[in-house]
Parts: structure tokens; sequence; C-alpha cells
């Protein structure tokens, strides 16, 4: 399980990776994939609902 110290790490190396103005375009591309993401698996799940109704 990942406890306060390594969290903190995490964050102070990914801070120093890719700096504090590059962060806030890497978590809303990250947000806007998750969001495709969500989108198209939703999508998929209907059309399995629809064809399981027709058959």
């Amino acid at each position: 399980m990942i406890g306060a110290p390594q969290i903190i790490l995490i964050i102070a190396v990914v801070l120093l990776l890719f700096g504090g103005r590059k962060i806030p375009e890497l978590m809303k591309g990250l947000g806007s994939g998750i969001k495709e993401f969500k989108k198209a698996t939703k999508e998929d799940n209907d059309e399995k609902k629809i064809n399981e109704k027709k058959e």
C-alpha cells in the first residue's frame, strides 16, 4: 500500500521532471483521455445490449 511519504516522493519527482507549468496540461490531457475511454466503453456496452435484444 502506498503511504504519504511515497506519494510526496512521487509528486516531487513529477515536479522535477515536468515543471510546474506543464502539470496542468498533463492533467487536462489525462482527464480527457479517461473521459474518452469511459465514453468508448459505454458505447461498446450499449451496442452489446442492442445486439442481445435483437437475438
